[in-house]
């Protein structure tokens, strides 16, 4: 009996012992299937040096991270080069996402290899050897000195945003895998843990597919280039990408019209209008006739649709109340701001400031409104843009008749001061239409060039005009220029409106 019960109870912890340990066999193929992929066999260090650290331009972080590696293979082409080589349209106003990066890429020279891998999750354990397989391909390539471009989850926290990462090693010795860091300065050889940087690096647009962004920057027969010293298409992207944040509500429309950005708040169809046949006809014209260069900044043009919005929107963007019902270029932030309600003479008006600060900067104030001013009102002949008589021609023909109107000297001796806040009421009108004598005569461009060429010897352009005016002969003297003035204010007398 008692053998008997022994062994009945042998059999039955044999039987207990042997479910356990199916358990236990059972256990650790589900804890195997589970553990990340820091559970494979550690990985040698590897670190490529000498990539040097660059931060991003809004929105530009695989082109940032492109252009760290192309500094160090000694290629003068920045992220702004990259962008441009993706084709994409800046009016989107954002960075490359990975299809334009990899184009982008491959057009620059690189083997950048499939670009995007896809990862069977229909079970942990597909998942696991698929992301190990990715990493297992990706730590190779940095043994052999290629860095990658991987997308990837910013950090774990839900809805983060996907961003562009540059790998560059891995230390065995703490498991960790080592970046540049695009989104901040001063932020080379940042670390994440492998298992942390193996969770945030797949892209979840399905449950039981995963899409893994690897780029790699393998320099194949790299193209020649380096960065533009004039505005690109991706200097244009990152001005968008930030003014699209400054919009006062979605009613405003964008159109990009180089070298100026057009926002209006009418509809797409009517901003897109006035860029192009207002202020693309100025812009070409008047570079074809005077200016070589664009501005120096990337001047944006707020069209307000009337009074209502051009007043209540300039306090809003500018923190200032309009000094003029009509619109005006202020250089400081960098805009022009129109009601384009009053009409579009104004815009065109003020077009030609921003061209005349960065192709003539010491201009004097009344042949710049004398200029601007002639623009108001224009037309075409022979492709060139042609001022008309316009609004301020009533005005200057009193002061003719009441002889309020002082001399040439005078006026072009004006201080930029003098010009606008001791203007005797006549200022713009006489500048405008000296500057309308000299177009009829055919002596404008002329007086152009020559008054910048002259700027130093002749700051007025005073000297200058008493040249023009000779046409090769000797100069005028000032009493020539007033025997002049009595002529002009003839023809002036006799213009109509």
């Amino acid at each position: 009996m008692k053998q008997h019960n022994t062994d009945r109870f042998t059999s039955r912890t044999t039987t207990r012992l042997t479910l356990f340990s199916g358990f236990l066999v059972v256990t650790a193929a589900l804890l195997i299937a589970a553990t990340p992929a820091t559970a494979a066999p550690p990985y040698k260090s590897v670190y490529i040096d000498n990539i040097p650290h660059v931060k991003q331009k809004p929105d530009f972080c695989g082109e940032a991270c492109a252009e760290m590696v192309l500094t160090k293979l000694g290629k003068k082409m920045d992220q702004d080069f990259v962008f441009d080589a993706s084709g994409l349209d800046p009016r989107l106003g954002r960075g490359c996402y990975t299809k334009e990066l990899y184009q982008a890429l491959k057009k620059i020279g690189f083997k950048v290899g499939t670009g995007g891998y896809t990862v069977d999750a229909r079970t942990n354990r597909s998942a696991v050897a698929g992301m190990t397989a990715q990493f297992d391909a990706m730590h190779a390539d940095l043994v052999r000195g290629i860095p990658s471009i991987i997308c990837m989850h910013y950090d774990d926290r839900p809805n983060t945003t996907e961003h562009f990462r540059l790998i560059i090693g891995y230390d065995a010795a703490t498991d960790e895998v080592i970046y540049h860091e695009p989104a901040h300065a001063d932020a080379a050889n940042e670390r994440m843990k492998r298992d942390m940087l193996i969770k945030l690096w797949p892209l979840k647009y399905q449950r039981t597919k995963w899409t893994v962004i690897r780029l790699r920057l393998e320099p194949g027969r790299l193209i020649e280039g380096e960065s533009s010293s004039s505005f690109t298409a991706a200097d244009y992207a990152v001005h968008i990408h930030g003014l699209k944040k400054r919009l006062p509500h979605d009613k405003f429309h964008i159109v990009l019209q180089p070298p100026f950005v057009v926002v209006g708040d009418q509809s797409q169809t009517m901003v897109r209008r006035h860029a192009t046949q207002t202020v693309q006809w100025t812009v070409d014209r008047i570079k074809r006739q005077y200016f070589k260069k664009d501005p120096d900044e990337i001047i944006d043009v707020w069209l307000f649709k009337d009074t209502e919005s051009y007043e209540k929107h300039n306090l809003q963007l500018f923190s200032q109340k309009p000094t003029t019902p009509y619109g005006y270029y202020s250089p400081t932030h960098n805009v022009l701001v129109m009601n384009i309600s009053t009409g579009g003479g104004t815009l065109v008006h003020e077009i030609v400031h921003p061209f005349m600060a960065s192709n003539f900067p010491a201009c004097p104030a009344w042949f710049n409104e004398g200029l601007a001013s002639l623009y108001e009102q224009s037309s075409t002949r022979g492709g060139k843009i042609w001022g008309l008589t316009n609004w301020r021609l009533g005005g200057l023909q009193t002061a003719i008749t009441d002889r309020r109107v002082p001399s040439f000297k005078t006026l072009c001796s004006t201080t930029t001061e003098q010009f606008y806040n001791q203007d005797p009421g006549t200022n713009y009108s006489q500048a405008r239409y000296l500057c309308y004598y000299l177009q009829e005569r055919g002596l404008l461009n002329e007086y152009y060039h020559q008054c910048r060429a002259n700027s130093q010897q002749d700051p007025t352009g005073y000297e200058t005009l008493k040249r023009v005016l000779a046409a090769g002969r000797e100069p005028l003297s000032d009493a020539d220029m007033a025997t002049f003035k009595v002529r002009w204010e003839k023809y002036v007398a006799s213009l109509r409106f």
